[in-house]
């Protein structure tokens, strides 16, 4: 069987580039990503230098209109102690905003409430917000989704507590959507001792429970979005006295998906919804004419750190065998990746425009 899926979209990558290019490039992870199956991503502003200021965003956007093979737009992030003087002047330029309210990689953590409280309200509305918030923190969050009733973004999910949280916000009716990532939902805590410092990334892989209730929670509809979070570092890097935190994944999610399905925990319709369909709406994108990627279903691969097109070449699924093979990417008509080489050339990857504002009572 192969699902045509219509233009993946992943909203949540980390692509390097810039003060990290000897981590990877734009020119190589949009190459990761066709190869993987996306046409279009969303890059995160927590890769220095940070995007947090006019100048910073113009020197990445400058980058990825010469580099990018596939279509993509750019978070702006909040930042210590408040850069909300920007905001006005980058929100056309700009996919959303990203809050990082938990400790992740980079110095953008926001741990006071009431700073908190002021980004959110000085954001324009209509923009998406995008939080990483873990546990309690989601709680946090929520209280401030409730004051001012702005779309939020919840990054990489990964407990049945965190879901436990959202599905109780969504009963209430707030503006919330839900990401999840492949790695919590094929690898626990256990793996860590075949994997080592490659397990590690934030947040941190969790119990048995905690996978089982976020596969659960994708099927019944409770997930909106499956994002890879796509974050590589060297092996140097992962094997230093101070671990890396992050892993990639732009080539491996929609191969692991089709091993869902192939499992019998998620349906064929429901991965196109979660990679494509779901995100563009959410996110404000519509689907450009003529995109699709080709899943085949039918034949199955094991996973090869030599085949990666990833810059730092190592993938925590290396050795996998998954039910799920990318064939072909198609992009406005054109073919850019055809199951063996990237076709596209860097620079041809298109900005994305937002043509949706949302509007959250």
């Amino acid at each position: 069987m192969r699902l045509r899926i219509p233009a993946p979209f992943d909203p949540h990558v980390h692509l390097r580039d810039l003060d990290w290019s000897h981590k990877g490039t734009i020119v190589s992870e949009t190459a990761a990503a066709l190869t993987g199956g996306y046409t279009a991503l969303l890059d995160m502003p927590n890769t220095p230098p940070a995007t947090t200021n006019p100048v910073a965003l113009n020197r990445k956007r400058a980058r990825f209109l010469e580099s990018a093979r596939c279509d993509w737009g750019l978070w702006f992030g909040a930042a210590q102690p408040g850069n909300q003087e920007h905001f006005e002047r980058v929100q056309h330029q700009v996919c959303g905003l990203k809050i990082y309210n938990n400790e992740t990689t980079g110095d953008l953590l926001i741990e006071d409430q009431e700073l908190r409280d002021r980004i959110i309200a000085a954001w324009p509305a209509g923009a998406p917000i995008a939080v990483h918030a873990e546990e309690d923190t989601v709680d946090d969050i929520l209280q401030l989704v409730r004051h001012h009733r702005k779309y939020v973004h919840f990054c990489h999910i990964s407990s049945a507590n965190e879901l436990k949280l959202l599905a109780s916000a969504r009963e209430e009716g707030l503006p919330v959507s839900i990401g999840v990532c492949p790695h919590h939902l094929f690898l626990t805590r256990d793996d860590l001792t075949a994997l080592g410092p490659l397990g590690l990334m934030k947040p941190e892989l969790k119990a048995s429970a905690d996978r089982d209730a976020l596969r659960q929670a994708l099927g019944c509809g409770l997930v909106d979005v499956v994002e890879s979070d796509h974050a590589p570092h060297t092996l140097g890097e992962k094997y230093g006295e101070v671990p890396a935190h992050g892993v990639p994944g732009l080539e491996t999610t929609l191969p692991l998906l089709g091993q869902a399905v192939h499992e019998g925990w998620l349906e064929p319709d429901r991965l196109a919804e979660l990679v494509s369909v779901a995100p563009r709406r959410l996110f404000g994108y519509p689907l450009p004419p003529d995109s699709w990627t080709e899943l085949d279903l039918g034949e199955s691969q094991l996973f090869d750190n030599r085949d990666l097109r990833s810059h730092c070449g190592w993938s925590p699924f290396s050795g996998m065998r998954v039910q799920g093979v990318v064939r072909q990417v198609t992009l406005r008509g054109r073919q850019v990746y055809d199951g063996e080489q990237v076709l596209a050339a860097p620079g041809s990857g298109l900005p994305l425009t937002q043509r949706n504002p949302r509007v959250d009572a």
